[in-house]
C-alpha cells in the first residue's frame, strides 16, 4: 500500500479503538455511583481488604503495623459546581481505556502484523495475551498494594496541628487513576525490553550494569508512595525488581536467538 493508504488504515484502527473506549466509558458512567463507592473510593474504608490483610500478617509476625489502626476522618470536597460531573466523566474514560486495553492492543496488532514476516508473526502471537496479562497484573498490584499505602500515608501525614488534610475530589481521583495507569504501564517493562532488545537498543549487559541504580531508584519511589516503615517499602519494591530481573533474562534470550539466526544464515562468498 502507499503511504496514504497506510494512513487511512491507521485512521480506522484508531477510530475503532477510540469507539470501544467510549462505549465502555458510557457503560461505566451509567453505574458511576456504584463504581465510585465500591472501587474508586474503597481505599477510604478502614475495612478495605489490603488494610486487614497486612494488619493480620504483621501482627502474626509479631510486628507493629500502622495498618491496624487506620482511620479516615476527613471527607473529599468538590469546590465548584461541575467538579463531580467532570470527575465522573474523566474517571469513566480512564476505566473505559483500562477495560478496553486488550481490544486496543488487538487493533494495534492488526495494523502492524501485515508488515511482519510469517515467522515473525508466529513468534509474536502471544503479544496480546502477555501484554494484557502484565497490564492487568499492574492494575491489581497498584489497586491492592500501592494505592492503599499511598492513600493512608497522604491522609495521615501533616506538618503541624494547624494544618488539616481536606483533599479535593478530583485530586484524590487523579491520584488513584494516575497510579493505576502508571503502574500498569511500568509492568509492561518485560514487553518493552523485548522489543528494545530486538532492535538493538538494549542489551542484558546494559541492564546488569545499571541494576544497582535501578534498585536505588525503586527504593526511593517506594519510600515516597508508602507509609514510613520498612515492611511497606519492601512489599512495593520486590515485585518491581523481579520484573527488572525478568527483563534481563528476556533480553538475554532475544540476543542469543538473534546470534543463532546469524550463525545459521548462509555466508556471502
Amino acid at each position: 500500500m502507499s503511504f496514504l493508504d497506510h494512513l487511512e488504515e491507521l485512521r480506522w484502527h484508531v477510530i475503532r479503538s477510540i469507539s470501544a473506549i467510549f462505549i465502555v466509558a458510557i457503560m461505566v458512567f451509567i453505574y458511576i455511583k456504584t463504581i465510585f463507592d465500591k472501587v474508586l473510593l474503597a481505599h477510604l474504608k478502614p475495612d478495605f481488604d489490603t488494610y486487614q490483610f497486612f494488619c493480620k500478617v504483621f501482627t502474626g509476625l509479631g510486628m507493629e503495623s500502622s495498618f491496624c489502626d487506620i482511620e479516615f476522618k476527613q471527607t473529599l470536597q468538590a469546590l465548584n459546581p461541575t467538579q463531580q460531573l467532570m470527575t465522573a466523566i474523566w474517571s469513566s474514560l480512564i476505566l473505559g481505556f483500562i477495560i478496553s486495553f486488550p481490544y486496543v492492543l488487538w487493533e494495534i496488532w492488526r495494523f502492524i502484523s501485515p508488515g511482519l514476516l510469517d515467522n515473525e508473526r508466529k513468534k509474536s502471537r502471544g503479544f496480546i495475551f502477555w501484554a494484557s496479562f502484565l497490564f492487568f497484573l499492574g492494575i491489581l498490584f497498584s489497586y491492592y498494594v500501592i494505592i492503599p499505602m499511598s492513600v493512608y500515608f497522604f491522609y495521615n501525614f501533616t506538618i503541624g496541628d494547624a494544618v488539616v488534610n481536606n483533599f479535593k475530589l478530583d485530586a484524590y481521583i487523579g491520584l488513584v487513576t494516575n497510579t493505576l495507569i502508571g503502574v500498569a504501564v511500568f509492568f509492561e517493562l518485560p514487553i518493552i525490553i523485548f522489543f528494545l532488545s530486538r532492535v538493538g537498543l538494549i542489551t542484558p549487559e546494559f541492564l546488569k550494569r545499571y541494576r544497582k541504580h535501578a534498585l536505588v531508584l525503586v527504593l526511593i519511589l517506594a519510600a515516597i508512595i508508602t507509609p514510613p516503615d520498612i515492611a511497606s517499602q519492601v512489599i512495593v519494591s520486590v515485585p518491581i525488581m523481579i520484573l527488572y530481573e525478568i527483563s534481563i533474562h528476556i533480553s538475554k534470550f532475544v540476543i542469543k536467538k538473534q546470534q543463532k539466526n546469524v550463525e545459521k544464515s548462509p555466508r556471502v562468498q
